[in-house]
Order: C-alpha cells, then structure tokens, then sequence
C-alpha cells in the first residue's frame, strides 16, 4: 500500500504539480483510503521523500558496524554514498523530487531538514571517533559538512545534467578531496615512528602523541624541497 500511494504521488505531481495534488488526489489515485495515507506519511511533504527515513537508518547502521582500524573519515564518506545510491536507484523520481523542491518552498525546508539529519549523524560518529583529539567535535563538524557538501555539489549536478552519467561515481570523486584534506593518509611502510612514553599515561594522550607526530610527517612530505 505504501508503495501504491509513493506511485500516485509521483504520477500526480508530474501531471500537476505539487501544489495542485492534494491528498484525496493521491488516495483515490492508489484507490485506498485516506487514512491509509497517514498511516505512511505524516504529511503530503513527506511522500516527496519516502525513501530518505530508511537510508538515513541504513547509514547509522554502516556507521555504528564495527570497524577497528578504519580510517573514521574513509567510513564516513562510504556512508555518504548510500545516500547517492538510493537517489541513483529511481532518477525518474530524483529528477522530479528537484524539480519540485526548486520550485516549491516548503519541499526546500523539508529537503533541507533531511540533509541536515544525515550531516549530524555523520558529526556523531566522527565526534566519537575523534574524541581524544584537540578540537575532536569541531573537526568532526567541519569533516561531516565537507562531506555532506561534496555529495550535495556532485549530485545537483548530476541531476541539473538529467540524470546523465553515475552519480555515485561522482559523488565519490568530490568525496575524494575530502579523503584527501581530512583522512589518514596511506601508511609508507618505509616509515616508522618511535614514541617513548611513561607506561601509565592515558592511552588517549598515547595515541595524541602518535597522530601529532604522523601529522608532523606527512605535512613535511608536502613541503617542497628548497
């Protein structure tokens, strides 16, 4: 049923719009009732974004899997993408759902709404992730906004291109300056680092040490040689 009312919805907006469907349009299109409509979707706003509540679960779910020794901002970039992949499995929709939300102010609000859920769920994560650096929460804030921008640009411009070409593969390639800026970088295994320290220190100060030092290393090899 839940579907049935998602197909109406779409059929009627591309037909008349958003403004001018209403919810006994959508119901009596799918042939149900209009209960059954609020039984899916609190709102006639909300059938414009019927996929959005499951993704944002699969991507805390991706989030909170475990993952020793993956890289924090690698992780969340991967989770980004199942955003770009859930709008790459209908471009029909996707393509309606911006013609809409450009036209309509309230689909923009809403839109808005859910970018920002993903965004704080990404800073969650790599607030937790990052708890034992200096200023954790706000490079955990500026990774998740560069990351949530990065897929924002790669896929308004995929579909201001008419859906032509893999959005996912666009949103992973602006993802990749954000890889680039903010993760770890690929470990030389020519490379060594050797910290001496008190065998009770808090193994959060160990591991600052650590990233400060591999820090240290990388922006040197970045310098140019005089």
């Amino acid at each position: 049923m839940r579907d049935l009312l998602i197909e109406a919805a779409f059929e009627l907006f591309g037909e008349q719009g958003f403004d001018g469907t209403t919810i006994d349009d959508i119901v009596g299109r799918a042939g149900v009732g209009r209960r059954s409509f609020f039984r899916y979707f609190p709102s006639k706003e909300d059938v414009v974004f019927p996929d959005h509540e499951r993704c944002l679960e699969e991507l805390k779910t991706f989030l909170r899997a475990p993952g020793e020794g993956v890289d924090p901002v690698e992780r969340a970039c991967e989770a980004t993408l199942l955003v770009a992949r859930m709008y790459a499995e209908r471009p029909d929709r996707s393509l309606l759902r911006y013609r809409l939300t450009r036209d309509v102010p309230a689909l923009r609000d809403h839109e808005l709404t859910v970018i920002r859920r993903y965004e704080r769920a990404l800073a969650g994560y790599l607030r937790d992730a990052f708890a034992f650096r200096p200023d954790g929460a706000l490079q955990a804030d500026i990774v998740a906004a560069a990351a949530t921008a990065a897929h924002n640009h790669a896929l308004r411009s995929w579909l201001r291109s008419g859906a032509s070409g893999d959005a996912v593969a666009s949103a992973n390639a602006a993802l990749t300056l954000v890889r680039e800026g903010w993760g770890r970088p690929a470990p030389d295994p020519e490379d060594y680092v050797v910290l001496v320290t008190r065998s009770r220190a808090p193994i959060g100060h160990v591991l600052q040490h650590v990233e400060h030092a591999l820090t240290r290393i990388a922006l040197d090899s970045e310098r140019p040689n005089p």
